[in-house]
């Protein structure tokens, strides 16, 4: 395995512009959650002063109840013990249940965060920097994580949903045996099959589930994985919660930020509700207010202010964050410093920097993910055989091929070097038109415009006659851009990581964490 290119998300036509002005501190107010040893620095200060001793032990006493039933490294036992001291922090990435991870960007983004603690810890060797995978437990929307898929296969588990999903029992257990079948043969294939087994054993709950998986990729790397799921961890924000409940704070605290970002960039990730909460029971309902009542939407159950408060007060586990609540409750019961995320992530917490404000958390450092692109040597042999390079895959690629298709094109030279004459002769007819009277003037400008159609309709026409006569060329580049983008989209968005460590084990997880970007956000591209 050999890194080939590393491309800058500002070079990437389908990066997010909110993304990319983000990285170049183009947004106001966001310079310095940016990523940089200094800004590091001056987090470590905020937190340091924000995060209680009492808060340490609880968060160390949950994660430690929580992994009771794993065996732990040497390195996870040295960073759970360091979470009680004053001197440590961590660094933090989140992600949904999806079946066996799901696609294979949630390996490298709890890598990278691996990764950054090291970094950090080599710049700050007085302080110490901890991993932490947290899971998204609550979610309900079971259909967005009940699959993942291989080069040969899709595999999935049908299961009762509507509550949280990490409390969903595993029963159906068919797409094991028919895993089994695609990878026996494989160098790795016996580890991975053992991996899936050990995880979905009948009775384990999804939480259980990837709570194994995690662990047996991830373990000797020190990462520590955390259920938001959790009546400790819910009773240290149940003020924030009650907040929420009585005054609609999230809403009217991040309006101008929503306002800001709707207008400068036509949408957010994420429109806050007026309440950001769900109420857990079998299911996972959101929280509403009629002006008298609080009302658990589906499902009959209503509450006036005082039984809300008493609800909240008894049970804060059965009260749940949205997506929006969520990063509030993360940076409340952590000694955060940076979270890494998706481009979609980074765009939702960006909405919540003056809400963090008004309850005083420190809003944290936001590090866009890596990407990473495995490519096989045939293809790239196809990809440098068309003159083609890497980075044309990730532009417009419609119009990439249409170059490819008219490259060298005697036809389209001669139309390109007649417009070009045709446009200078109404420059300069435009000159003299625009010295008599107004009308003469906009009948030349008209003419030209009707002319110019002409030339855009020849140049169409030509296109489709040469996609015809080179309809080889054609295929050739459509089949490459496949090979490229799976099924259209981003590799890391498709594959799941078994398709890779299939054949390279544990050295593949290595070569990712090595060829990993910490300082900035790009696009890894490695040939095997």
């Amino acid at each position: 395995m050999k890194t080939i290119n590393k491309i800058s998300f500002q070079d990437i036509e389908s990066i997010p512009q909110l993304v990319k002005d983000f990285l170049n501190h183009n947004i106001d107010g966001f310079e310095e959650n940016t990523f940089s040893l200094d800004h590091f620095k001056k987090q470590i200060h905020k937190k340091q002063n924000s995060f209680t001793a009492d808060q340490r032990n609880i968060l160390a006493g949950t994660i430690e109840n929580q992994l009771a039933h794993l065996q732990l490294s040497a390195r996870q036992s040295e960073n759970l013990n360091n979470l009680r001291r004053q001197d440590t922090f961590t660094i933090t990435t989140g992600h949904q249940l999806n079946l066996f991870s799901g696609p294979v960007f949630f390996v490298y983004k709890i890598l990278q965060t691996i990764k950054t603690c090291s970094y950090l810890k080599q710049n700050f060797p007085d302080f110490n920097f901890v991993p932490i995978y947290w899971m998204a437990s609550e979610d309900h929307d079971f259909a967005e994580i009940n699959h993942f898929k291989t080069e040969s296969g899709f595999y999935e588990i049908n299961e009762k949903s509507g509550g949280a999903v990490g409390r969903i029992t595993t029963n159906d257990t068919f797409f094991i045996s028919e895993f089994e079948k695609e990878f026996k043969d494989y160098v790795f294939g016996t580890e991975l099959i053992l991996m899936l087994k050990e995880a979905y054993k009948p009775g384990n709950t999804l939480t259980e589930a990837i709570r194994i998986l995690v662990n047996r990729l991830f373990s000797e790397f020190g990462l520590l994985i955390l259920d938001g799921d959790s009546k400790e961890l819910k009773e240290q924000i149940k003020e924030t919660f009650k907040d929420e409940l009585l005054n609609l704070s999230l809403y009217k605290n991040a309006k101008d930020k929503v306002d800001f970002l709707t207008e400068k960039y036509g949408k957010v990730q994420v429109n806050p509700r007026e309440i950001n909460l769900f109420y857990l029971s079998d299911t996972r309902d959101r929280i509403d207010f009629d002006g008298k009542k609080y009302i658990v939407v589906d499902k009959n159950i209503s509450f006036t202010e005082e039984e809300i408060i008493n609800e909240l007060n008894s049970h804060p586990d059965r009260f749940s964050p949205n997506a929006l609540m969520r990063p509030v409750y993360q940076e409340t019961v952590l000694p955060n410093l940076a979270y890494i995320g998706g481009n979609a992530e980074i765009m939702y917490w960006l909405e919540l920097k003056d809400y963090f404000s008004k309850i005083n958390i420190p809003f944290p450092i936001l590090i866009p993910r890596n990407s990473m692109l495995f490519l096989k040597e045939k293809t790239l042999g196809k990809i440098d055989k068309l003159n083609l390079k890497i980075e044309d895959f990730f532009r417009n690629f419609t119009a990439v091929t249409n170059n490819k298709i008219l490259e060298n094109n005697a036809i389209l030279e001669v139309l390109e070097q007649k417009e070009n004459t045709l446009t200078n002769q109404f420059s300069e007819l435009k000159a003299i038109a625009e010295t008599t009277e107004k009308s003469f003037g906009n009948m030349v400008k008209a003419e030209e415009i009707r002319q110019l159609k002409s030339f855009k309709r020849m140049k169409k026409r030509l296109l489709h006659a040469e996609k015809i006569k080179r309809h080889e060329l054609l295929e050739r580049l459509e089949n490459l851009f496949l090979e490229v983008h799976p099924s259209g989209n981003w590799q890391e968005r498709v594959f799941n990581f078994s398709v890779f460590f299939a054949d390279h084990g544990y050295s593949w997880l290595e070569t990712c964490l090595e060829e990993m970007q910490i300082e900035e956000s790009k696009l890894i591209i490695v040939a095997i």
